[in-house]
């Protein structure tokens, strides 16, 4: 039984990853070509043929970008209805890239027929064969039974955010308080990972990792800074002596000086794309209430430099004239009929382009807060200043793997995990991933109303003292 559980990972291995992609491949290049076939039915003029081959190559260059980055066959924290969604998003993004190919080759022979016809084959082909895998991996993987060791009296945000995972991948089925050596031996074939709390003492917690290290079951620890910092160091060796060189929370100047060349060219041409939307959205702003077009804010960014962020408003134009500046909440009163509409698209976010332009802000980074509330942050957190090290960003790493929701500690962890790991590799990974979240109405909310609902385990979870 042991056995069979350790087995089990989180994701699939390299080399069944590697099968995923050769599969979608294989599926994208029948559906291209069965598309030109529909197309004429049943013949294939040689020169229509001859387009469509000569544009084939970049096709499938930039699906398999696309697919890699948009984070499809990462299945451990998705769901069919995400795949179906992501499998969506990136196939419009690969018919832009297709129709981009053949105006700059000039392969004006490739039908636009053949375009249309492939996104509605690829997108339904490609979200079957996926849903299939996807079925086969949760058959083969099984369920990760979780274990929570917690700390008397204390509320543990490990064990709400299990419960709270719209992934069924991993199932809470144990939560400890107390005794936690001797339970982990007694039901040692009943769960596959431990969550650890950082609140359980040091000696304690040395037998924890000491048995379970022995019995190679995996263990979840909260990423807090210490071990922030540790990521990316570099090894060396003093005399008889190893020794961790630990980086520092910035980005390199080189990537820093390709991300800003790469911002202010993406966001000038997405200024023009979008312009139609959003003199549209400036004429709803202005018919449906009272106030100015714009928002304007100002918010701090990189070396702690002050900036005024345009927005379209969303809300009421005298929404903090009495309360003063209130961090925007779930079902918030204040904001606008039209403004939650415009929230839950962000559509109000995109005069942002302006600031990026300017070098306010970057596409990619941590979202900028408000002076009053980075004053009031860094009071509690000391190492809250570390996001100024890079300009903020338009969208983040805490905005696509958090919850809009997220308190700022959590999101402050998200931020410097960017800057630790850095690359523009990341930046298209997370700009390919923000599109998703748009479907997302949980990433859309604001904070939660202070006060979080008790937590209620559900039935069959067993709980050890």
């Amino acid at each position: 039984m042991e056995g069979t559980h350790v087995a089990r990972k989180d994701n699939f291995a390299k080399a069944e990853k590697l099968l995923m992609v050769l599969t979608d491949m294989a599926v994208f290049s029948v559906c291209l070509f069965l598309s030109v076939w529909l197309r004429f039915g049943g013949h294939m003029p040689q020169r229509n043929l001859s387009a469509v081959t000569s544009t084939f190559g970049y096709a499938l260059v930039g699906f398999v970008i696309v697919s890699v980055f948009s984070g499809v066959y990462v299945l451990y924290n998705k769901t069919r209805l995400d795949l179906a969604i992501i499998t969506l998003i990136d196939q419009i993004i690969v018919t832009g890239i297709i129709a981009a190919a053949t105006f700059a080759g000039s392969w004006f022979a490739f039908p636009r027929g053949v375009i249309l016809i492939n996104l509605v084959l690829s997108t339904v082909a490609l979200a079957v064969v996926r849903i299939i895998v996807y079925g086969v991996y949760r058959r083969v993987r099984g369920d990760n039974r979780v274990m929570c060791l917690t700390v008397p009296g204390q509320e543990s945000r490990a064990v709400r955010n299990f419960l709270s995972n719209r992934s069924p991948r991993h199932q809470l089925t144990h939560v400890v308080d107390g005794h936690y050596v001797e339970h982990l031996r007694a039901y040692l074939d009943d769960y596959d990972s431990v969550h650890v709390s950082d609140q359980i003492d040091d000696a304690t917690r040395r037998q924890v990792y000491d048995y379970l290290l022995e019995k190679e079951k995996e263990i979840f620890l909260t990423a807090d800074f210490q071990r922030l910092l540790m990521i990316n160091p570099n090894i060396m060796s003093i005399e008889d002596e190893s020794i961790v060189l630990v980086s520092p929370f910035k980005i390199p100047g080189e990537y820093d000086l390709l991300k800003r060349a790469g911002d202010f060219l993406i966001a000038l041409v997405g200024l023009v794309l979008v312009s139609p939307i959003m003199l549209v959205t400036a004429l709803l702003v202005k018919l449906t209430s009272p106030g100015p077009v714009f928002y304007k804010q100002v918010r701090v960014t990189q070396g702690n430099r002050e900036f005024e962020i345009l927005k379209f408003r969303s809300m009421a134009a005298n929404a903090e004239a009495k309360s003063g500046p209130t961090l925007a909440t779930s079902n918030d009163a204040r904001v606008t009929p039209l403004g939650k509409y415009l929230r839950s698209m962000r559509i109000d976010e995109l005069p942002q382009l302006i600031n990026v332009l300017r070098g306010d802000m970057s596409l990619i980074g941590p979202r900028p807060e408000r002076p009053f509330f980075v004053k009031q942050f860094t009071e509690i957190n000391p190492h809250y200043p570390l996001r100024h090290n890079v300009r903020a960003g338009v969208t983040g790493y805490a905005q696509v793997y958090g919850k809009y929701a997220s308190d700022f500690q959590a999101k402050l962890n998200f931020d410097l995990l960017y800057i630790k790991t850095y690359s523009p590799m990341l930046d298209l990974k997370i700009g390919l991933q923000t599109i998703k979240i748009l479907f997302d109405k949980v990433s859309s909310q604001g904070a939660e109303e202070e006060g979080s609902p008790e937590i209620v385990l559900p039935e069959g979870t067993v709980v050890l003292h």
